[in-house]
């Protein structure tokens, strides 16, 4: 995992120990400063997530590894207004935002607590697609797909029972 930015280590050490308990796999992080003004787009004032994700894939060291960018500017593909995050499907690479799962964005009151959990969820359902999940239509179920940051809240950081026999076949 790569924070693309300022982040509290203590924030990333959580997510990091979450990622290992559900995968099951080693997880380690650092921090890196990536100019992002060349994945701004100024009409949509956002950040594209198609490039950041290409980008992030170059940085990759090895075919083993996954490797999820996490930042905090929103992020935007061309179909959609907005998203949480991107992956390549069976690739090695990803990216999140924590800028859409912050409460104050919502004119609601700023809660740690919540931005981890969603951050959690979102990293891990990114990285599942890595690993070849497809979107699950179990609602608890952390490979849900999530429109809205509610559908977020209302999954669990955990796989169901047929994603986590998918995601056992594909390691």
């Amino acid at each position: 995992m790569v924070s693309c930015g300022p982040s509290e280590k203590d924030f990333l050490r959580k997510i990091a120990l979450t990622i290992e308990k559900e995968f099951r796999i080693p997880v380690a992080f650092e921090e890196n400063h990536v100019d992002l003004n060349q994945f701004y787009n100024p009409g949509r004032r956002q950040y594209d997530a198609n490039k950041l994700l290409s980008f992030i894939a170059g940085v990759s060291r090895d075919e083993f590894t996954k490797l999820i960018g996490l930042f905090r500017v929103d992020l935007f593909i061309p179909i959609l207004t907005y998203i949480f995050g991107q992956a390549m499907l069976n690739g090695h690479s990803a990216v999140a935002s924590v800028y859409r799962l912050r409460n104050e964005l919502y004119g609601l009151k700023k809660d740690e607590s919540v931005l981890l959990s969603r951050t959690t969820k979102e990293v891990i359902h990114e990285l599942g697609h890595t690993f070849g999940l497809i979107h699950c239509h179990v609602s608890s179920c952390v490979m849900r797909s999530s429109t809205y940051v509610e559908d977020i809240d209302q999954k669990s950081h955990h796989f169901c029972a047929r994603c986590r026999a998918s995601l056992e076949e594909e390691r």
